[in-house]
């Protein structure tokens, strides 16, 4: 079967061949207008609720009505340690072990939490690195982490500079390092820019950062879920992530850290410390602790217990990806998105800036018009295409494995070439 044609009859045959189309079925997608299924491209704002998520959130009301606070000791799922295997099927997924990954809070929350013990500038080294387009949440944590320190985030928080503003390459990051690396004490980089849609070369850079004694620290908001990572052989110190984008876990569900394993295992690490984080054998004991003993691994960094209600979403998604696991994922997510590259070729007026080398990228595309994009947003979504815009002039298109089909994106190229032709 040919795979050059793009249109309707491609996309249908496609969708039939590919053993993971019916993963679909396992998602609550929302309705149009008429009643039909959206093509909803927002999941690297938003995924989809999985249906299985309704029963899990049910079991655990279902335990709060009949045990109350027994809940946290009895019963097959006790809260007690509720979070602990969500973190387990995390771990492979970043390219971690199984006590580098603890779930807690939120992502901004957690950066914070994480920069508390890895930022910590002394002489000339007061510095943190980041790269172009970097998120808002990110930019805000990183001045405010300089100014509590009391430094001057003008001209404390360094940008990687670029030849291109819609990239970031190795050889960038070498000759900011050549000219800051001496003033840098930490780097804060996202993994996947949500701006562009690049995928960094994530290892490379992290070598390059520690061999100028440089801590390394990632954003992977973009990443988890979406691209397989390598965490603990690039060696980097430590790593955040959500789970409500391509990990389905829900509006603010609880979000993901890694913190690698030569400091999980060091309990002088310095951390901001709460009760979920000493060892769960006595937590409870309220008079065997009188100081704080972290337990070995991330989850020595977990502070307050978490929201059972909000992690059940989350263990009800993961249970989906260690069943068809990430390799094949993204597989399918490279079909996907190269099938998008191609229909978006054929539109005037829509010129894609996320890399198109598919190791560069993970399956969002950015597209840069020549529109209002706050118009065409609204009007995507009035014809039922649900993406994103993010000024002043890009639009984010996320065919993701779980859900989205070929036929989707047919929809969604077909539609941005009628309205961008009659603008």
């Amino acid at each position: 079967m040919s795979t050059d044609p793009f249109d309707r009859d491609q996309a249908r045959e496609l969708d039939t061949a590919d053993p993971l189309s019916s993963l679909r079925e396992r998602f609550e997608v929302p309705l149009r207008a008429d009643g039909r299924e959206q093509a909803y491209f927002a999941g690297n704002s938003l995924g989809l609720l999985p249906r299985s998520a309704r029963a899990a959130v049910e079991r655990v009301l279902d335990a709060w009505a009949s045990r109350a606070v027994a809940g946290h000791f009895t019963g097959d799922e006790s809260w007690y340690r509720y979070d602990e295997p969500a973190a387990l099927d995390q771990a492979p997924m970043v390219g971690a072990g199984p006590s580098e990954v603890a779930l807690m809070g939120s992502l901004t929350e957690n950066l914070h939490l994480l920069m508390a013990s890895f930022y910590r500038p002394e002489g000339a080294r007061r510095k943190i690195l980041t790269e172009p387009h970097a998120f808002p949440s990110d930019r805000y944590a990183v001045a405010s982490q300089i100014s509590w320190h009391g430094g001057d985030p003008s001209t404390d928080v360094v940008e990687v500079a670029t030849a291109s503003p819609d990239a970031v390459t190795v050889e960038d990051v070498a000759e900011t390092l050549d000219r800051e690396g001496d003033t840098i004490a930490m780097a804060m980089i996202g993994g996947v820019n949500y701006y562009t849609g690049q995928f960094l070369d994530l290892g490379p850079i992290a070598s390059l950062l520690r061999e100028r004694g440089i801590v390394v620290g990632y954003d992977l908001a973009h990443v988890a879920g979406n691209l397989p990572v390598s965490l603990h052989d690039w060696d980097v110190d430590f790593a955040a992530w959500c789970t409500y984008k391509y990990l389905n876990g829900g509006p603010r569900s609880l979000a993901g850290i890694f913190v690698h394993e030569r400091h999980g295992h060091d309990l002088d690490t310095p951390r901001l410390a709460g009760w979920w984080g000493n060892d769960p054998g006595v937590r409870f004991d309220m008079h065997a602790e009188q100081h704080f003993v972290p337990q070995r691994g991330a989850a020595g960094w977990k502070i307050s217990n978490p929201s059972v209600l909000a992690l059940a979403p989350v263990r009800a998604s993961l249970a989906m990806f260690a069943e068809v696991g990430m390799p094949a994922l993204r597989e399918r997510s490279l079909r996907l998105t190269a099938f998008l590259e191609r229909g978006l070729a054929g539109v005037a007026g829509a010129t894609v800036i996320t890399p198109t080398d598919p190791a560069r990228r993970g399956c969002q595309l950015s597209v840069r018009v020549e529109v209002d994009v706050g118009e065409l947003e609204a009007e995507l979504a009035r014809r039922g295409v649900v993406v994103d815009a993010r000024d002043p002039d890009i639009i984010r298109i996320a065919p993701t494995a779980m859900y989205n089909s070929f036929e989707d994106i047919v929809d969604v190229v077909d539609e941005l070439g009628d309205i961008l032709g009659r603008c």
